[in-house]
């Protein structure tokens, strides 16, 4: 019988994160319940955030920085008329107001969050200052200055909401903090204010709606499992494929480079497939060379057992 060797597992996991727990503890969970050699995701979500969280595993780890590269989507509640020590829930309350604004007055400052604009990310944030990571730095109560960093946002949309708490949604770049969001457009209220409900809905091209409860997976019984594990490329959909030869492959798989083919004027990133299956993330200019080689399969005669 002839059968392919077995290899270690690759692909990612779309889970739908509960409130409670952090990303870090999510990532060791999925790496156990696929017995995966590694494991790690792509965009972190805060223990009180909920939503999808990208779970790479085995050679899938390579390919994390083009889903963290992608635009997200949040859900989000702010409660207006208190400020929190870490801008969310979990803090304590450093500050009130009386001025609740309305939701007329919500819509007219929107517009000034639309587009490219500078934010400063909370104190309580994974930022490194001086090698440490700033929510440390302000446990221990050492006063930080978090430089402001240029973001995007494409949307901001108020939902709903009645008395002091009001529901919105945002389409935003990378680098975005929606504590952030929440604080600065409670000050240009004239009030202060704080998140009390987040959850991520779109992650990359990663749904929330497509995502699996962490307690389902843990219920699932081995083989059901297969159906729930995506493929290495499936976050590679918007980059161009270069079809290669099992010659190609192989010198690709080896860290060498390519002589750029004939006809293809695209410059810049491409999927190297070899009969579809892929072998290597590259960088078109004027030769091709492998920036992640994708170790899933074994190119030539090697990939078959003949036990």
């Amino acid at each position: 019988m002839r059968k392919r060797k077995g290899l270690p597992v690759s692909g990612w996991v779309v889970v739908d994160k509960p409130t409670g727990i952090g990303s870090t503890s999510v990532v060791g969970i999925i790496r156990k319940i696929f017995n995966a050699q590694k494991a790690g995701h792509a965009g972190t979500l805060d223990p009180a955030a909920s939503g999808v969280l990208p779970v790479a595993l085995g050679e899938a780890t390579k390919t994390i920085p083009y889903v963290t590269d992608g635009d997200k989507i949040y859900s989000f509640s702010v409660k207006f008329g208190e400020a929190t020590s870490t801008d969310d829930a979990e803090g304590t309350v450093i500050k009130t107001s009386d001025i609740i604004p309305t939701k007329e007055q919500i819509k007219k400052v929107i517009p000034e969050f639309i587009g490219k604009i500078s934010q400063v990310p909370p104190k309580f944030s994974a930022i490194h200052v001086d090698g440490k990571r700033a929510y440390d730095l302000a446990r221990n109560e050492v006063e930080i200055k978090l430089e402001p960093r240029i973001i995007e946002i494409k949307r901001l949309e108020l939902l709903s909401g009645d008395n002091d708490t009001y529901n919105f949604e945002v389409e935003c770049s990378k680098g975005t903090y929606v504590r952030s969001i929440a604080r600065d457009l409670a000050e240009k209220l004239g009030s202060c204010g704080h998140v009390v409900a987040l959850r991520r809905l779109k992650c990359a091209n990663f749904l929330a709606s497509n995502a699996f409860m962490l307690e389902k997976l843990k219920e699932m019984e081995h083989n059901a499992l297969s159906n729930v594990l995506l493929s290495v490329e499936t976050v590679l959909d918007d980059i161009p494929a270069l079809p290669i030869t099992q010659e190609q492959a192989s010198l690709l798989s080896n860290g060498g480079f390519l002589p750029k083919p004939n006809g293809l004027m695209t410059k810049g990133t491409h999927k190297a497939l070899f009969e579809n299956r892929l072998v290597a993330i590259v960088e078109v200019g004027q030769d091709v060379r492998p920036v992640r080689v994708i170790n899933i399969i074994n190119i030539g005669d090697n990939d078959v057992d003949n036990s």
